[in-house]
C-alpha cells in the first residue's frame, strides 16, 4: 500500500536488506580505526553556521550554494553539517584536546547534507566515514591517513580504484601562484564560464574542476601549482611520496587535482573508482594546516579524510544478501509458543540468530516462513514436550534434547 507521503527528494530510507552492507563498511572502518589508534567522536548533526562560512570558505560552492541553514527559534543561524572536518576541530578546540599528547587520532561515521542535484552518488543526505590527525605536520602523518583509507578499500574489495595525489602548498606558496593563476585566466576571461569569471578573484583554483568545454580549454595551459612549490613544499611532498611507495600503495601524481574546500594545504589526494561514471571519488581529503586557526586556536597542524558509504556501495554493486539465521523455533501445538520464546531467549543469550513465530502460522506456515528466512535449521516443539530439528538444506530430521539445545546446534555450526 502507497502512501502519500515520500522521503525528501535527495535522501532515502535504509531498509533492513540494505543495512547489512552498511554495517559492513563500518565494522571494516572501525577496526582499521581501532588498531591504528583512532578514536571514536561524534559531533551533532548541526552547527552554528559560523562555522562552516569561516572554515569551509564563503567562496566554495558548499557554503555559497548547498548548505542547508535555518534560524532557530532563538534567532541563531544553524546549519545541517555539509562535512565533518570543521565540527571536529570546532570539538577539539571546544573541548581542550589541544592540551592532550598530540597528535590527537579521530574517527567518524554519520549523516551530512548538501542541497545538491540528487543522481547516482550524489544525495543530499549522505554519509561518511572519515578521520582526522591533529597536531602535527609531519610527512608520516599524511601517509598513514592515505594508507588508512587504502586498506579500507581494499579490504572491502572496491574494484577499479586509483589514488591521485597532490599538493596545494603552503600559504605563501599558494598566495603567490594564485596571482599568476589569475592573470592567466584573466588573459582568456571571454572563453571562460560564467560561473569561473565570478570566482577569479575569490576562489581561482576552481576552475580546475570545471565542466564548460571552454574553461577547459583554458585550463589545459595553465600552470599548476605543483610546478611553483618553494623547496619546504616540494620536501614534504617528495617524502609523502616515498612514504607511499615504501607502504606499497600506489598513486598517480595529479598537478590539477584540487579539493571543494577552502581549508586544504599541502598534501590532497583522491580515491577514484573508474566504474562510478561523473562521480567517481569514492573518498578523499588531505592536509589542512591553517583551519584551526581561522576557528580561534592557535596555528594547528591536521590531516584527514572522509569516504563516501553510498560511493562505496554503488562500487560494490550494492548491497549484499542478507544472512540468514541459525534457527527458526516452531511449535507444532500453540501450547508450546511460550515454550519457544523462552528457548530463543536462551540461544539468542549463546551468541545464535534465531527466530520464532510471531504471527500465529500453522506448523506447515512456521517452516515456509523458516526457508524465506533462511534459517539454516528449525527446532519443532511437539505437543508431548518432545522436540525434533530439521536441518533446512537437506531435509533430514532428528530428535533432540531441549534442554541440551544449544550444545546440539553448537554440535551442528562444528
Amino acid at each position: 500500500m502507497a502512501s502519500k507521503y515520500q522521503a525528501p527528494r535527495g535522501t532515502f530510507d535504509i531498509l533492513p536488506g540494505d543495512a547489512g552492507a552498511r554495517r559492513g563498511i563500518e565494522a571494516a572502518a572501525a577496526a582499521i580505526f581501532a588498531r591504528a589508534g583512532y578514536g571514536p567522536i561524534a559531533t551533532p548533526a548541526f552547527e552554528e553556521t559560523e562555522l562552516f562560512e569561516r572554515g569551509v570558505g564563503r567562496s566554495t560552492d558548499i557554503v555559497r550554494k548547498e548548505m542547508f541553514t535555518f534560524e532557530d527559534k532563538g534567532g541563531r543561524s544553524i546549519t545541517l553539517r555539509p562535512e565533518g572536518t570543521a565540527p571536529i576541530c570546532r570539538a577539539y578546540l571546544e573541548h581542550g584536546m589541544h592540551k592532550l599528547a598530540q597528535p590527537v587520532k579521530l574517527s567518524y561515521v554519520g549523516p551530512f547534507f548538501r542541497h545538491e542535484r540528487p543522481q547516482a552518488g550524489r544525495y543530499r543526505q549522505f554519509h561518511q566515514i572519515g578521520a582526522e590527525v591533529i597536531g602535527t605536520d609531519s610527512p608520516l602523518a599524511d601517509a598513514e591517513a592515505i594508507v588508512l583509507l587504502s586498506d579500507l578499500l581494499t579490504e572491502l574489495g572496491v574494484p577499479g580504484v586509483e589514488l591521485r595525489l597532490g599538493s596545494l602548498g603552503s600559504a605563501g606558496t599558494r598566495g603567490a601562484y594564485m596571482e599568476e593563476l589569475k592573470t592567466h585566466l584573466r588573459a582568456h576571461e571571454a572563453e571562460l564560464s560564467e560561473d569561473v569569471r565570478e570566482r577569479i578573484e575569490i576562489n581561482p583554483l576552481r576552475a580546475f574542476d570545471a565542466d564548460d568545454e571552454g574553461t577547459r580549454g583554458v585550463m589545459a595551459s595553465a600552470p599548476t601549482i605543483v610546478e611553483r612549490l618553494d623547496d619546504e613544499d616540494a620536501e614534504h611532498f617528495n617524502e609523502v611520496q616515498a612514504l607511499l611507495k615504501a607502504a606499497g600503495v600506489a598513486f598517480t601524481i595529479d598537478p590539477t587535482l584540487v579539493r571543494g574546500l577552502d581549508y586544504y594545504t599541502r598534501t590532497i589526494f583522491s580515491f577514484v573508482c573508474d566504474g562510478l561514471g561523473a562521480q567517481s571519488e569514492v573518498g578523499g581529503g588531505g592536509r589542512y594546516d591553517g583551519l584551526i586557526e581561522q576557528l580561534g586556536g592557535p596555528p594547528t597542524a591536521a590531516v584527514g579524510w572522509a569516504a563516501g558509504i553510498e560511493r562505496i556501495l554503488l562500487a560494490l554493486g550494492g548491497a549484499e544478501e542478507e544472512t540468514g539465521r541459525d534457527a527458526f523455533l516452531a511449535a507444532a501445538d500453540p501450547g508450546q509458543r511460550q515454550r519457544a520464546l523462552t528457548l530463543a531467549g536462551e540461544l539468542r543469550h549463546a551468541g545464535f540468530t534465531v527466530e520464532v513465530d510471531l504471527a500465529g502460522r500453522s506448523l506447515k506456515g512456521q517452516l515456509k516462513h523458516a526457508d524465506r528466512i533462511r534459517a539454516r535449521r528449525v527446532l519443532i516443539l511437539e505437543a508431548d514436550g518432545s522436540a525434533q530439528l530439521r536441518e533446512m538444506e537437506s531435509g533430514e530430521q532428528r530428535p533432540v534434547d531441549p534442554a541440551r539445545l544449544i550444545e546440539a546446534i553448537d554440535g551442528e555450526q562444528a
